[in-house]
């Protein structure tokens, strides 16, 4: 724990300006950013008696070893910069709103020629329509199925699309009409476009347009007696209305904002977002985070804001946005999302009327989701202390192994050797710091060798970011060496615990290669399959925990996860090798030769088959080309049918084998 004042900038030196802070632990890892109008004014805070600090931010301060600021040149940069700094570093006190699960949107994707709707999740991409997002995808589904009676756009992938291309038809939906099958040029891609964006009108909220010109052209259908039309028109109008049945008009037509609500106690808080687009409410969603900094309503406010919409533009942050409390530097903020926008946002707390009652509910959707969630936290973080002190205890450790690392390795009859590492802190797993290895010093089978080998990259990899740390000579850099950035690093924070997949020996080799590295300060342990055993290093028996034991199922759960991960990777190499031709070694034979061979013979089968001169036939090929692809596969041994294993269905090489 270190002394606040040990690293406490002198009077003066820092600036009284805007800017943005970080604070460094003793590794040089950043732990905390912030911003402030005024530089001085703000750390000075932080270095009062740690009796009159709050309790997180004393914790933060005593953790800290140094800090840093960088100046700019007004509030809205500082917001900007804090931002990044956040996205970048990843501080462990500082808020960060974490989403329980990926919200499915409807996008339409107007970056292609013929645009696509369809369900997206994850990162936003460049010139692609998003509306959401939904709770469900289903939900999506059905708006969009009401919706292509009216607006027919492209909802076939690529290779569908390419496909009724070639062939000269349409699915199913082109026949029926919910596709206006722009893939056997029924329409122009001009004229498919035009749907596309009528489609992103109505869903942006614009139905009243479309609804009046379809009841006028029923109208005149109905006039000049074309009554199957008329029917026609009166149906389509019918699915619009269904389709804006299903989100609510809840403000006045037109609006477009998004609702932000809280929900806090002393250790955590709760989020909730209402996105209202043209007075409906299109998406909901909802974050939960700890409170691991001292931070108030208005704080939490700016940390949701900007985590909102910090990789948002364009419409997408919409004209107005309601709070429950206005942040600190609301003019920053405001101005900030009004660059983002690209035009004038409103911020603001609603007083009165439709936008107050409405931000009722979501306060209370937000209380809910905080009860709810505190509800699961309570079991699971009980359930996981006691797993851990199980363990603890079982092991003879000092302390409950907050990191906890597996390994275990993976093959096929000696082939393809892999390896695999997986991360589980405070009892839950941290897929980010998962790793995968392939055993290089040897080939063949041989787990021990192979977990010593691994153990043994894994570790120095450790020591070598030790090193750069410069935690060898008591926290002063060696010379030479640079500086460290502060960004998370692979490898770089060693665990309580090493688990490996297996029994004695897999133990015996991770401890040796440990004590190779001089690394004594780790404890490792071996989980046997077979009676589920627990081994430890340089014993001849071993522990045996309850099989009611919290300890043994979250070890196992740990066993199981580095088991699954090592044979995925294991596979997807053994298919990537499965997959290579005899062609793929002949030098000077390229691709478009390659092709051209595999559509001429049909398989590599009976291009095998073939002579010298049937080969100089292909395009492009002479005869010495030729002689090699003959010598070359006449040389590879024809690999053993493959077998489909759902079926047992023999497979006969060929086509399954390209080139």
């Amino acid at each position: 724990m270190a002394d606040p004042s040990s690293y406490r900038p002198k009077p003066g030196q820092i600036p009284d300006s805007p800017g943005v802070y970080k604070f460094r632990d003793e590794h040089r890892r950043v732990i905390y950013v912030g911003k402030a109008k005024s530089l001085r004014q703000r750390l000075a805070n932080y270095f009062q008696p740690l009796a009159s600090l709050h309790p997180r931010t004393a914790t933060m301060v005593t953790t800290a070893a140094s800090v840093e600021w960088t100046v700019v040149s007004t509030e809205v940069e500082a917001l900007q910069l804090e931002y990044s700094w956040i996205k970048e570093f990843d501080p462990r006190f500082n808020v960060k709103y974490r989403d329980d699960k990926s919200y499915p949107y409807l996008a339409v994707t107007l970056n292609e020629e013929f645009p696509r709707v369809q369900v997206m999740r994850g990162h936003k991409k460049k010139g692609v329509r998003y509306f959401g997002p939904y709770a469900h995808a289903w939900a999506i589904r059905e708006t969009v199925d009401l919706m292509l009676r009216v607006f027919p756009v492209r909802t076939c992938s690529a290779g569908v699309f390419r496909n009724a291309a070639s062939a000269g038809r349409p699915c199913l939906l082109g026949y029926i009409g919910k596709c206006s099958a722009p893939c056997v040029g029924r329409v122009t891609p001009v004229e498919h476009r035009e749907l596309a964006e009528e489609f992103c009108d109505f869903m942006a909220g614009r139905t009243g347009t479309y609804l009046r010109r379809l009841e006028k052209q029923m109208m005149l259908a109905a006039e000049d007696m074309e009554y199957e039309k008329a029917a026609r028109l009166r149906d389509d109008i019918g699915a619009l209305r269904k389709a804006m049945e299903k989100s609510a008009v809840v403000l006045a037509d037109a609006t477009d904002a998004d609702l932000i609500a809280l929900a806090e106690d002393e250790l955590e808080a709760a989020v909730q977002i209402f996105h209202v687009r043209g007075g409906r409410v299109r998406g909901q969603r909802g974050w939960v985070t700890d409170k691991v900094e001292a931070v108030d309503t208005a704080g939490l406010v700016e940390h949701a804001l900007q985590q909102l919409y910090g990789e948002e533009s364009g419409d997408a942050v919409p004209k107005e946005v309601l709070v429950p409390a206005l942040p600190e530097d609301a003019g920053a903020v405001t101005a900030w999302l009004s660059g983002r926008r690209g035009s004038n946002v409103s911020l603001r707390v609603p007083q009165r009327g439709d936008k107050k009652d409405l931000m009722e509910t979501v306060a209370r959707n937000a209380q809910q989701a905080l009860v709810l969630h505190k509800t699961k936290r309570a079991s699971d973080l009980t359930t996981r202390s006691r797993a851990l002190e199980e363990i603890a205890e079982a092991l003879d450790l000092d302390s409950a192994p907050l990191r906890i690392e597996c390994f275990d390795i993976s093959h096929l009859q000696g082939e393809d050797v892999v390896a695999s590492m997986v991360v589980f802190e405070d009892g839950l797993p941290r897929k980010s710091e998962y790793r995968r290895f392939q055993i290089k010093s040897f080939e063949g089978q041989d787990d021990v060798r192979s977990m010593h080998e691994v153990i043994s990259r894994r570790f120095k990899r450790y020591l070598a970011e030790k090193e750069k740390t410069g935690e060898w000579v008591d926290g002063e850099l060696p010379e030479g060496t640079p500086e460290d950035d502060g960004r998370p690093k692979r490898f770089a924070y060693p665990p309580q615990l090493v688990v490996v997949d297996g029994g004695q020996p897999q133990v015996a080799a991770a401890r040796r290669a440990l004590d190779e590295l001089g690394i004594d300060d780790i404890a490792v342990c071996g989980l046997a399959k077979r009676l589920e055993e627990v081994w430890l290093p340089d014993d001849d028996d071993p522990v045996v925990l309850p099989r009611t034991s919290e300890g043994l199922y979250l070890l196992q759960r740990v066993r199981d996860t580095a088991h699954d991960f090592a044979i995925r990777y294991q596979r997807s190499k053994r298919h990537k090798r499965i997959r290579t031709s005899p062609l793929d070694a002949i030098p000077g034979l390229g691709e478009t030769r390659k092709q051209a061979l595999i559509k001429h013979f049909g398989s590599v089968k009976r291009l095998r088959q073939a002579t010298i001169e049937q080969i100089c036939e292909v395009p492009g090929m002479g005869r010495k080309t030729a002689e090699a692809v003959a010598v070359a596969l006449a040389q590879a041994a024809p690999a053993a049918p493959a077998v489909n294993t759902a079926t047992g269905e023999i497979m006969e090489d060929d086509g399954g084998t390209t080139a």
